[in-house]
């Protein structure tokens, strides 16, 4: 019984350190699979595949680093190295350069997105691509994937704009808190995978903050919160904008409505006796009539799945060809009907009207959100988690925000490092405005741009769930307590 009972311990020991290293040692065995993210269920997989020992097998890893603290990246690497190792062929999508610099073999696809992208601009190693001068992610290898700094941003009082504090009792893993967040400053809540940020932000903070607004009872293991001026809270998060085909960017982002406007006004309308109302596609006169204005049919195949095919008639447009005979007069000197414009890419359509009026200045928030790619019809449904995310602020954007308090869920996951820099330019641009931000997050990017941190931990589930050090990036990277300290630029000495 000794060998046998040596050899179960020993299976079940090495099994579970594979889960520790890649930073799921904070899950209970009895836990439910549905429940897990995304990324913690890919990771399961990827223990199962390095248990299993296959050999011969092409695995495609689509961002596993989602989710993942940097402390974690190490055993991913290792558990990626050990299916190499075995003789298996592993392809990943990722832009996490620390996983990138591990490669043998990189391949870049660009030079932008949209119809700017589609191509191979650089192959090779490493080293290759760090000396490809058309290479747009080599910059950021060569800098050891970290495009930004941790200068303190902030150099006045943190707090001089007022604090928001919020005291709970336990919940789950977390501990008893007491937690002070600066007004008007962008805080970063970040640790490792499992030691309470979810809970903390998402769970406790949000609620809190919606109960205080709308002046109903504050969640049970909530004890207080102080929010002076705060009259509005906004969860920014990756869910997928609804599952309504009929949603569109333009139709999302308020551009459709602007464009209802203007060719109602032209002469072709008029002398037609159309209104705004009839470029609708949704109830409008001159939506298709085949498709009811959805862009594509739904074709019932027996004992199948249906089939989603383009519409046959208006080919997606989701317009007839009575549409086809409304011009618009656009500020370039060109003429286009309004399924030409909802073809359009926002850049696109942003060249053709200009950033002035209305639609000028919706188009230009749509752009400035790294979004110029994305075509005006585009179904929302579609949008990735960060397209949707950004997608969601367009309206907030360019208003004072002072008695509002943002939150973001991962708002990196994801984006090539350039969009990370793009990405704090709008975060700034909201705390600018007066907006207090506060996001979870573990690029070291965005805790490095941070005003304000709160470090979770030290580790996940039971060992985690209280603060382990607060302050500027300067003082977290300086706490010896903090696991995300050795990770911030300048600190670490184990990568």
């Amino acid at each position: 019984m000794v060998p046998m009972a040596e050899s179960i311990c020993g299976t079940f020991l090495e099994n579970s350190g594979r889960l520790m290293e890649l930073g799921l040692g904070y899950l209970s065995l009895d836990r439910a699979s549905s429940t897990l993210s995304t990324g913690e269920r890919q990771r399961m997989q990827l223990s199962r595949a390095v248990r299993n020992r296959t050999t011969g097998v092409l695995y495609v890893l689509d961002e596993p680093s989602i989710g993942l603290h940097p402390s974690n990246m190490t055993g991913l690497r290792g558990v990626i190295r050990d299916l190499v190792a075995d003789g298996n062929s592993v392809v990943l999508v990722d832009h996490d350069t620390q996983l990138l610099s591990d490669t043998d073999w990189l391949i870049e696809m660009g030079p932008g997105a949209g119809t700017d992208g589609g191509r191979v601009v650089a192959q090779g190693t490493v080293a290759d691509i760090v000396r490809d001068p058309s290479s747009i992610i080599g910059p950021y290898l060569a800098e050891g994937g970290r495009a930004g700094d941790t200068d303190d941003r902030c150099p006045d009082d943190p707090f001089a704009h007022g604090r928001l504090h919020i005291s709970t009792d336990a919940i789950h893993t977390v501990g008893p808190l007491e937690v002070d967040i600066p007004l008007g400053r962008l805080t970063v809540v970040t640790g490792v995978s499992g030691s309470g940020k979810t809970t903390l932000v998402l769970e406790s903070l949000v609620p809190a903050l919606e109960s205080l607004v709308s002046g109903t009872p504050l969640p049970e293991h909530v004890l207080s919160v102080e929010a002076a001026g705060i009259s509005r809270v906004r969860l920014v998060d990756a869910s997928p904008i609804g599952a309504n085909v009929r949603s569109t960017v333009a139709t999302f982002s308020g551009v459709h409505d602007d464009l209802r406007r203007m060719f109602a006004r032209t002469d072709d309308a008029r002398s037609s006796g159309l209104g705004a109302g009839d470029f609708s596609y949704n109830t409008g006169s001159l939506r298709c009539g085949t498709c009811d204005g959805t862009g594509e049919m739904c074709l019932d195949v027996q004992f199948l799945p249906d089939v989603v095919v383009p519409c046959p008639d208006c080919g997606g447009s989701r317009y007839g060809p009575a549409a086809s005979a409304i011009r618009l007069g656009c500020p370039d000197g060109t003429f286009r009907t309004i399924p030409e414009v909802m073809g359009m890419e926002v850049r696109g359509a942003l060249s053709v009207f200009g950033s002035g009026g209305g639609i000028g200045r919706r188009l230009s928030v749509l752009d400035e959100l790294g979004l110029g790619y994305l075509a005006l019809g585009e179904g929302t449904p579609g949008l990735s988690g960060g397209e949707a995310q950004r997608l969601k602020l367009a309206g907030d954007m360019g208003r004072g925000q002072s008695d509002t308090v943002f939150v973001f869920d991962e708002p990196t996951i994801g984006l090539h490092p350039r969009d990370v820099a793009n990405l704090m330019g709008i975060l700034r641009t909201l705390t600018s405005h007066g907006a207090t931000v506060v996001v979870v997050e573990h690029d070291l990017d965005v805790i490095g741009g941070a005003d304000w941190i709160l470090d979770m931990g030290p580790g996940g589930g039971e060992e985690g769930g209280r603060i382990v050090s607060t302050g500027r990036p300067g003082d977290v990277a300086r706490d010896p307590g903090s696991v995300t300290g050795r990770y911030i630029r300048g600190t670490d000495t184990t990568t």
